[in-house]
């Protein structure tokens, strides 16, 4: 009997453990004029995307995830991430592209920054949304956010050419991300471990 307790704490403890550990990502968004890094991190209510971007001039900038890892120029990273074909929206609308992350604001006199700090739930580090791989991009204009009125705005938001991007590739855990193990097989352990504890 104690021996299939403990086996059953163990089996409770190995699951929740492999799901204590939460993903992170970043994008380095370079160009001749714009430097920036963004983190993207799994948290309870969502992706927690933070960083700082410097380069531009006071303003809102459009802000997107696009649909390929290609960066050989900013152009060649696709169309936003749209895997549900929706037209395009602000962050917080609920239609949108999955990669639709509003704008982000430049203050400041001499040297403007533009300091990020919001928490996604659209966007993923893992499953059908999952971002790795895919481009950061940031564009020379304001997103409308889809109210604009015209087809471009349900499209791309009027938010003009690309200025900066950068891949978003896998920070930590360095371990393998495709791993079979995700929290689906973790609960079911949970359940099961705990099923057979009572049963006994």
């Amino acid at each position: 009997m104690c021996a299939k307790l403990f086996t059953s704490l163990v089996v409770i403890c190995l699951a929740v453990e492999i799901r204590s550990e939460n993903r992170v990502a970043i994008a380095h968004l370079i160009s001749h004029n714009v430097t920036g890094s963004i983190t993207f991190t799994e948290t309870a209510n969502g992706i927690r995307v933070s960083g700082t971007i410097t380069g531009l001039d006071v303003g809102k900038y459009g802000f997107h995830v696009h649909e390929l890892g290609d960066t050989s120029t900013c152009d060649a990273a696709g169309a936003h991430f749209d895997p549900d074909d929706n037209t395009h929206g602000g962050r917080d609308h609920s239609v949108r592209h999955v990669g639709d992350l509003g704008n982000v604001q430049f203050v400041g006199n001499e040297n403007p920054v533009a300091n990020i700090d919001f928490v996604d739930n659209i966007i993923s580090l893992r499953g059908r949304n999952s971002i790795i791989g895919r481009t950061l991009v940031l564009h020379e204009q304001e997103d409308d956010l889809g109210l604009g009125g015209n087809e471009a705005s349900l499209n791309t938001g009027n938010a003009g050419p690309r200025v900066a991007c950068g891949v978003i590739g896998i920070r930590s855990p360095s371990g393998p991300w495709n791993s079979s193990v995700s929290i689906l097989p973790s609960l079911s352990l949970l359940v099961f471990a705990v099923a057979f504890v009572i049963g006994k």
